[in-house]
């Protein structure tokens, strides 16, 4: 099983989850043009995508859902309420490309379950995307949270013990505090229903992280008020600091990058 990101922030946000030569594709917020370069980066071919997951309706995570489902013929998965709200962003969808899903689902191989996130859009949503149980081969999945102002009940059941994360680390509070967005805006970003700052992410990967973590990508980082580097050490030093500080010393932590691919992360057997 295997997973990277192939565009990460408010510019745009899509991941990639999959194993062999099937993929399903969590959100599409860049041009469909644009993903399938960054796909060819990592050697991926956009035969391999069997489906889109879309998380919410914001247009940094549906821009390209459209375009990119009618040129590689693949269905897009969402819940009805997310269908109502994005349908006419999206143009025309045929009827069989229409997926409407409830809490898990099953898209290119890969057991989905969706839970809820907390953000000021219709509905939202996170993702455990698990490989089904096979006799011989270690349980395995990855554990993805993005656009969400706290860490919900919800988080903490289905991310528990996964193998692999790619979490939202979109702010600095001091930055954000100090920089210049206005008033109204740096309320939204802060509260319940925006968006996760460092600190705030990494107490949450204190719960999270088992034996059998393996990765940890930060992803959906602002622009403006934070900085790879900030976010990295923050959750390092938290981490670090912790009473299992022993276990978390060697595990990779770092950040996707915002216009380009991470690299195609492998989970061992």
């Amino acid at each position: 099983m295997h997973f990277t990101t192939l565009a990460s922030g408010s510019s745009g946000n899509a991941i990639l989850v999959g194993e062999n030569n099937r993929h399903l594709l969590v959100d599409c917020g860049i041009s469909g043009k644009s993903l399938l370069h960054n796909l060819s980066q990592i050697h991926l071919s956009c035969s391999d995508i069997e489906g889109i997951v879309v998380t919410h309706e914001h247009v940094d995570h549906i821009r390209g859902v459209g375009i990119l489902a009618r040129k590689l013929k693949i269905p897009i998965y969402a819940t009805a309420g997310l269908w109502n709200v994005m349908s006419h962003s999206l143009g025309k969808i045929e009827e069989g490309q229409r997926i409407e899903v409830q809490e898990s689902f099953s898209c290119a191989g890969m057991d989905v379950l969706l839970y809820p996130t907390s953000h000021d859009s219709r509905e939202s949503y996170g993702l455990k995307v698990s490989r089904p149980k096979q006799k011989n081969k270690r349980d395995l999945a990855v554990g993805i949270a993005t656009d969400s102002g706290m860490i919900t009940e919800e988080m903490h059941r289905h991310l528990q013990g996964c193998d692999a994360f790619v979490v939202e680390a979109n702010y600095d509070d001091e930055r954000l505090q100090n920089g210049p967005y206005p008033a109204y805006l740096k309320r939204r970003i802060r509260g319940k229903y925006g968006h996760l700052e460092n600190k705030q992410l990494a107490e949450g990967l204190l719960e999270w992280i088992k034996e059998n973590t393996q990765r940890v990508v930060l992803a959906h980082l602002s622009q403006e008020n934070n900085t790879p580097e900030i976010a990295l050490a923050t959750v390092l030093r938290i981490l670090q600091d912790s009473k299992r500080s022993k276990e978390y010393s060697k595990l990779p932590v770092d950040v996707a990058p915002r216009h380009f691919p991470h690299e195609l992360i492998r989970l061992m057997e």
